[in-house]
């Protein structure tokens, strides 16, 4: 390595690059969406754990998929809110990489934890006589954790790659937080591997999970049209669609963001795209749910209910 190469000790996050006086508008707007997903999150969580009603593998899921949700926004946009309204928005290396772990972590449990979602929804409609005993308390804790320690041993595969590259600058990121493949652009070595590792991972998390959640809803598809009620039929759909539209939501944006050809998008698209990925998701997760199923708004009214009677 040349004597005028030096070892990066930390790292200037671009960010948005905007006029200043917009960036205070920007504080204030994602400020609000990062509190109404904590808040929406946080709600979705409290309600399954004070209603007995809800103790079911479905809610239990989905309290699951909350607490990725609050995990997954909170290692981006605290920070991303502080460069905003800061003059320096460095960020020190080794912190950087520790948001590239857990970002990858979070985003790959929320992965996981959809395709568990959808397989616990075919269980339930098409094996409704065993659910019970396929989706015990048991297995689903295991599917849970499983979908935890998975996620963070292959973020750890791409942290140790990272770590074998020699990194001498630049010392700017043109992102709002350490992305990835922003990471790899400072490395003053060929990064091809870990873009290949990338890739396939890629492929391997998204494409392979996608596929599993579509064949279980041809399923629950067919399944539901052999209901013979109409009531039935009304309540299958009801309790699949919100998983539908999180599962669209999520996938789409993941597979435009890592799937599509570099050329495809300009770096201020892929940082709309990562707002998207990072902040907007995990907080229309709640909204879906809590809009489009009536057991959550059950609950939500019995809670009030008992407050107002206090």
């Amino acid at each position: 390595m040349g004597s005028n190469q030096t070892w990066i000790t930390e790292v200037i996050l671009l960010g948005f690059q905007v006029d200043p006086k917009l960036e205070v508008f920007l504080f204030a707007f994602f400020l609000l969406f990062y509190s109404l997903t904590v808040m929406g999150n946080g709600l979705i969580l409290g309600l399954i754990w004070l209603d007995p009603r809800l103790h079911t593998p479905m809610y239990f899921f989905l309290s699951n998929l909350a607490i990725v949700d609050m995990s997954y926004a909170s290692s981006i946009v605290p920070k991303m809110l502080a460069n905003l309204i800061m003059e320096t928005k460095t960020i020190s290396f080794a912190p950087c990489l520790l948001q590239t772990f857990l970002y990858l972590a979070l985003a790959v449990t929320e992965c996981m934890s959809l395709v568990v979602m959808s397989y616990d929804r075919y269980v339930a409609i098409c094996h409704p006589l065993h659910s019970t005993v396929i989706m015990s308390w048991r297995i689903c804790t295991i599917l849970a954790a499983t979908c935890w320690i998975f996620s963070f041993l292959l973020a750890l595969v791409h942290i140790t790659l990272i770590l074998r590259l020699p990194f001498c600058g630049p010392q700017k990121i043109n992102h709002f937080f350490c992305q990835i493949m922003s990471v790899f652009r400072l490395a003053c070595a060929n990064s091809r591997l870990n873009q290949i590792v990338l890739f396939a991972g890629s492929v391997f998390v998204l494409v392979g999970p996608l596929c599993l959640v579509l064949v279980s809803y041809m399923h629950i598809l067919l399944a539901i049209l052999r209901i013979q009620s109409k009531e039935g039929r009304r309540k299958a759909f009801s309790t699949c669609s919100s998983h539908l539209c999180v599962v669209g939501l999520f996938f789409g944006s993941a597979i435009v963001m890592y799937l599509a050809p570099k050329s495809s998008h300009s770096q201020e698209q892929r940082k709309i795209l990562s707002l998207f990925y990072s902040l907007f998701n995990p907080m229309l997760n709640p909204l879906i749910y809590s809009l489009r199923n009536s057991e959550v708004k059950g609950a939500l009214r019995r809670f009030l209910g008992k407050k107002s009677s206090v």
